[in-house]
């Protein structure tokens, strides 16, 4: 198992540590080697980098959580008439899902190829405490890691690998904010871009269990967490909820209160572009539409043909 571990994170090793090394190199312009500011502001482009790379698999995330949102009545009809009969309803409704080009796991895409990435960081942080130096790291860079330090922790630390006051501050404050960007990152998607009818789904379930799920486990697990992998997750967080937002508020699911703030903006807007230009906007509603000539107002008259003549008619003409 080790040996399978090493051989799929060695790769890994050298890409992390290379960007990391990218970054810290673009830093140290300003800022000296031994800064621990400067590991800092390298983890956060290195987040930035990897997230950049893992936007095309947000998208697809988008996609099909909007599409498992739209379907849900769908499902919901299904499991009403098929639900004596679980292969029939099993096969139902993954037709379902191959009818709208829906993959189930694809909101869960960007969250598994991350933890690799986040365990291998993991261990190359605990690897530089202990001066081991992996993938691209030397062992000077080893070293200025090592000792880095913000607010008086270095960030190989953890919770429970010290009885240093400032280190265990540091370290629970990350872990709250680690939790809780988490929190809010679900609750977004959930408040925002999901219908009320898909609320009431099997999916809308699994969403509510992940919701307070995983900062339980992260606020278990957090407490072994080194710093530098604690400022990686948290500041991931914070991007996936930044590329939420705009995803959200430009492009909402039909139906979610983002849609409805949307159109309640683009009338908004309509509004002071027509104000600008000295006109009103007009809503389109059913007086409206009553106001509007008819279809049939509308339409050309028709052609009158000639009467038909003799043969002796058209010789006198």
């Amino acid at each position: 198992m080790g040996d399978f571990f090493s051989a799929i994170a060695t790769p890994l090793y050298y890409a992390i540590s290379g960007i990391l090394l990218f970054w810290h190199r673009v830093v140290t312009l300003v800022l000296s080697p031994e800064n621990g500011w400067s590991w800092v502001l390298a983890i956060v482009g290195l987040t930035v980098t990897i997230r950049a790379l893992l936007i095309p698999l947000f998208v697809k995330q988008i996609k099909s959580s909007r599409n498992m949102q739209l379907i849900q009545p769908k499902v919901k009809e299904l499991q009403k008439k098929y639900g004596h009969d679980r292969e029939r309803l099993a096969q139902e409704t993954m037709k379902l899902y191959k009818d709208t080009g829906t993959n189930p796991f694809a909101s869960c895409l960007p969250l598994l190829i991350q933890m690799p990435i986040f365990l291998v960081l993991f261990r190359l942080v605990n690897k530089a405490a202990h001066n081991e130096a992996k993938g691209f790291l030397s062992v000077a860079d080893v070293h200025h890691f090592a000792d880095a330090k913000i607010f008086g922790a270095r960030l190989a630390d953890t919770f429970n690998g010290t009885h240093d006051t400032s280190v265990r501050v540091l370290a629970a404050v990350l872990v709250v904010a680690m939790c809780a960007t988490t929190f809010f990152t679900q609750r977004q998607l959930m408040a925002k871009n999901m219908p009320a009818e898909a609320m009431q789904g099997q999916y809308a379930q699994q969403q509510k269990i992940l919701l307070y799920v995983l900062p339980f486990v992260f606020a278990i697990s957090g407490i072994a967490f080194p710093i530098a992998a604690m400022l990686y997750w948290t500041t991931s967080n914070v991007w996936t909820m930044g590329q939420q937002f705009y995803v959200i508020r430009n492009s909402p699911a039909p139906g979610t209160p983002a849609e409805k703030a949307k159109l309640e903006r683009d009338r908004e807007k309509a509004a002071r572009k027509a104000a600008r230009h000295g006109g009103t906007v007009a809503s389109v509603d059913s007086a409206d539409v009553a106001e509007a000539p008819a279809a049939d107002d509308r339409r050309p008259a028709a052609r009158q043909q000639p009467k038909k003549q003799t043969r002796s008619q058209r010789k006198s003409k």
